[in-house]
């Protein structure tokens, strides 16, 4: 059983940045993600509010110079998913490889796309139904498309979608946006953009692809169907602490709760990124959370090899 000074879950930018620190602090570090690296970064065409990159950096660019930064003082990063967080000193960390040991631990997990859990949804995913503008835009070429949510995400995806789609419906179930000023101008300023307000999607229909939505007035309650040739979905993100509740304290929505330092309920487990309670999930949190919980790990072992 291989055993290091620090695991680290998760390969997006909290993930990478603690294993930067980390490794050049000399500490024996093992990052272990289960896709590729990158998170949600990876699916960001353009990065503009990260310090640094006056004209924008696109998300894989982004990462693949945090990964080239982070190995180059030792890191070593393994592909395989942490299924499961044993306590004790050791800590154990179950793989689908394996298992592997470490003193401390940092989980930098994330989150996944949350789901909208309504009939037609999960049969028509991958022909019609996507959470990925940045991955699947370009298929939805000239035709009518919608996005379902009002926050940041969802207006960055519907201005991608612009540049592909005939038409892009905005769909949210309140009456005005959460997405940031300067998103909302550039939204209301695009002629390809339509918002329907105060309504949900209460079906995704079709039989072999999306055809189309049964929408649902949320004032009103009365129903119709927007003819479309695809929906993309953003409306949040579901956080990845299922294998790691055993052991730790979670808060609102599953999200893992840590203090100033980013440690967790469990002495010698870190969290740090969209994984942890109050997270802002922005590029530039996510490494100061990494910056904080890697700190915060040199600080735990030089206590525990000083008996403290």
């Amino acid at each position: 059983m291989a055993t290091h000074e620090v695991i680290i879950i998760g390969g997006g930018p909290a993930g990478l940045t603690a294993g930067l620190y980390t490794s050049r602090a000399g500490l024996r570090s093992l990052l272990v993600e289960r896709g590729a690296l990158g998170g949600q970064m990876m699916n960001t065409t353009l990065v503009e509010n990260y310090p640094g990159f006056p004209e924008g950096v696109s998300g894989p660019e982004l990462c693949l110079l945090m990964h080239r930064q982070a190995t180059r003082y030792g890191l070593e990063v393994v592909t395989v998913e942490a299924t499961d967080l044993t306590q004790g000193q050791p800590y154990r960390v179950s793989t689908t490889e394996g298992n592997l040991e470490a003193t401390a631990i940092v989980i930098a997990a994330g989150s996944e796309y949350r789901k909208l859990g309504v009939a037609g949804e999960k049969r028509l995913s991958g022909r019609g139904v996507s959470y990925c503008a940045t991955c699947d835009g370009f298929f939805f070429r000239n035709k009518e498309i919608a996005v379902v949510g009002g926050g940041d995400t969802a207006i960055t995806d519907a201005l991608e979608l612009a540049q592909y789609a005939k038409k892009v419906y905005v769909i949210h179930r309140r009456d005005q946006l959460r997405a940031g000023q300067v998103l909302q101008q550039r939204a209301f300023a695009h002629s390809k953009l339509e918002f329907i307000w105060s309504m949900v999607v209460e079906e995704v229909l079709g039989e072999r692809t999306v055809d189309g939505l049964k929408l649902r007035d949320v004032k009103t309650g009365q129903e119709s169907i927007l003819k479309v040739g695809g929906v993309f979905i953003a409306i949040g993100f579901t956080p990845n602490s299922r294998s790691f509740s055993n052991i730790l304290e979670l808060g609102n929505s599953g999200y893992i709760i840590t203090d100033e330092r980013r440690a967790t309920s469990a002495p010698g487990v870190f969290a740090a990124g969209d994984i942890r309670q109050n997270s802002l999930r922005q590029i530039g949190t996510a490494v100061g959370d990494g910056v904080t919980a890697a700190i915060s790990v040199f600080k735990y072992l030089q206590q525990t090899r000083n008996g403290a």
